[in-house]
């Protein structure tokens, strides 16, 4: 019987000490805390981060577009950069409502936590194709973009394909029509496993089939003319590592800086 009670009181304890550290990440302390569940399940880190960047949209002739995006991400408590993202693509205009884009993109990895020998730095280079379907209703802007990229990402072995999928809405206020409220979702899956060249020097594997990651985005857009306008706001990114058990490894606070310039 007592050792029963003592199961009992133990299984508590743990149901408890989950709901903590739960409740401790969720309200957002220890920030760059690591949450140790232990013997309950995986290990989470979060961090808060400032993502600041620069979307460049032309309209060329004969229905072409290009896009140019440069994207600094700053992490560790914005203390470092933990990211540099750039991604130039050209686009067709099928319709008033639908466009193709063929793209590549550049990313730096920087201040990376690896056991030496391994850089903290690396890079990945990746195409992209993606099809970008919007739609204005009474009061609203309806967005979706779907994207499948090919990824070639330093110290694997092989080439890592991702979907991924984003559904944004845009609500302009009455009151203040340069002012609208804006949230997405958007899904990263990996289709593929990729391991990396030496497991035993660079530690770890490279992505996993599976959910990569998922960000959500809430905040507000205002547009300052026909070829300005900038969006601020939080987003929420889990990320997938697979380092452990589980499906949230990295859950990032993110403050969302963005600038759009259209010509």
């Amino acid at each position: 019987m007592d050792r029963g009670r003592a199961l009992q009181r133990r299984h508590r304890m743990r149901g408890t000490l989950a709901i903590g550290a739960l409740l401790w990440s969720l309200t957002g302390g220890g920030v760059t805390t690591v949450q140790a569940y232990t013997e309950l399940g995986p290990t989470t880190v979060s961090d808060f981060r400032l993502w600041t960047p620069v979307y460049l949209n032309v309209k060329l002739p004969s229905k072409f577009l290009a896009y140019m995006e440069v994207n600094p991400r700053i992490g560790d408590d914005v203390t470092n950069i933990d990211q540099l993202l750039l991604r130039p693509a050209i686009g067709y205009q099928l319709t008033e409502n639908l466009s193709i884009w063929q793209g590549y993109g550049w990313v730096g990895y920087f201040n990376q936590k690896h056991t030496p020998p391994q850089s903290p730095f690396f890079q990945e280079s990746r195409i992209f194709q993606q099809v970008i379907y919007t739609h204005k209703f009474s009061n609203f802007q309806f967005m979706s973009r779907t994207r499948m990229e090919e990824r070639w990402i330093e110290h694997t072995a092989g080439t890592a394909l991702r979907f991924r999928e984003m559904l944004k809405v845009s609500y302009p206020l009455p009151m203040a029509p340069d002012w609208a409220l804006v949230g997405y979702d958007e899904i990263f899956i990996n289709l593929n496993s990729v391991d990396t060249i030496d497991d035993a020097i660079h530690g770890g594997k490279g992505p996993g089939a599976g959910i990569d990651q998922n960000r959500l985005f809430v905040g507000v857009n205002k547009t300052f003319n026909q070829y300005f306008n900038v969006d601020l706001g939080y987003q929420n990114q889990m990320i997938n590592s697979r380092t452990v058990g589980g499906n949230a490894n990295l859950i990032n606070h993110i403050l969302l800086l963005q600038f759009y310039i259209n010509l």
